[in-house]
């Protein structure tokens, strides 16, 4: 066995332990054992399975969930776990490398914008969503932007931007990502591990609960090395979606905590200054998710955007 396929063994033996510990510690049911949703098992055209979740209200306005760098669905629990079930139709989805989706070590299956484009248009299609309203989280803005730019917003009804950038900017980097970045490609299990903790615990301003902070945790460390290095790397570390922003028709909502410390709040305000009639929503003292640290406030918005742009209110 070579040396990376010997570390990936162990990474993933790592991922493992944790996630059980954090399950264990949540009392969540393992998947088959009574979860909340209905399981969705997505093809993309570059031949990955995709794990998705349906949850809620099936005749309701559509809700997309997209998170982030080294996340899970798990991430939306403040959301697929509260009243917003009883009124809308949502999906989460494990993007390529993450959580239960597949995970191939080619850096090829995460440096083409459009594999990241193709996969949302798959879960969208495989979920049988006609106009949904698309929750783009950090990196999730990356992936939103792909999809715009090869397939357009004709399929949307909005957009939800949180805590991402429209183009790169090195000035838009916090330091969070700055001090944990080259951790957490590093194939060092241990300098790997204190990275990606940092990481996890730099997302909010608040610290996050004991419970939610392990889960997090597991869920982060499952993500292989080689999927992180790879999705920083290349033509990812480049972008700009400023032309795709500027042509919008769709209403956009731009939420951002000023206690950012991944993604500056600048980024959301260059964001709203260039798409067409965007709302920007400003969360004060909150970090990188304000649907973590202030969900009720978060929820209440979204689902007041979602009714809106589906003319309910």
């Amino acid at each position: 066995m070579s040396r990376a396929n010997r570390l990936s063994v162990v990474w993933c033996a790592l991922a493992v332990a944790l996630i059980i510990t954090a399950l264990a510690a949540t009392r969540r049911p393992v998947l088959g054992a009574g979860e909340p949703f209905t399981p969705v098992a997505v093809k993309t055209p570059d031949g990955l399975t995709i794990r998705a979740q349906v949850w809620g209200n099936a005749s309701g306005p559509e809700i997309l969930f997209i998170h982030g760098f080294s996340q899970s669905y798990l991430s939306w629990e403040k959301q697929t776990g509260s009243d917003l079930t009883k009124t809308f139709h949502m999906v989460t989805y494990d993007l390529r490398g993450h959580g239960g989706s597949d995970k191939p070590l080619e850096a090829k299956f995460y440096q083409n914008d459009k594999a990241w484009a193709d996969e949302l248009a798959a879960v969208i299609e495989t979920a049988n969503l006609k106009r949904p309203v698309v929750v783009a989280w950090s990196y999730g803005g990356r992936i939103i932007g792909n999809y715009l730019r090869y397939y357009g917003d004709g399929h949307l009804a909005g957009i939800n931007l949180v805590d991402t950038g429209s183009k790169t900017n090195p000035d838009w980097v916090g330091n969070v990502t700055r001090n944990t970045s080259s951790r957490m490609v590093s194939t060092d299990i241990a300098a790997n591990f204190s990275g990606t903790a940092e990481f996890v615990r730099g997302v909010t301003a608040a610290p996050l609960s004991p419970k939610d902070f392990e889960e997090a945790l597991a869920y982060n460390m499952a993500v292989p090395v080689e999927v992180r290095s790879a999705m920083r790397g290349g033509a990812n570390s480049n972008i700009d979606f400023t032309p795709e922003f500027k042509k919008l028709k769709i209403p956009v909502l731009v939420t951002h905590g000023t206690k950012d410390d991944l993604i500056k709040i600048d980024a959301a305000r260059y964001s709203a200054s260039v798409i067409p009639g965007a709302k920007l929503s400003v969360y004060e003292n909150v970090g990188h998710a304000a649907f973590l640290e202030q969900p009720d406030r978060f929820n209440q918005e979204l689902a007041a955007f979602v009714l809106k742009a589906n003319g309910k209110h």
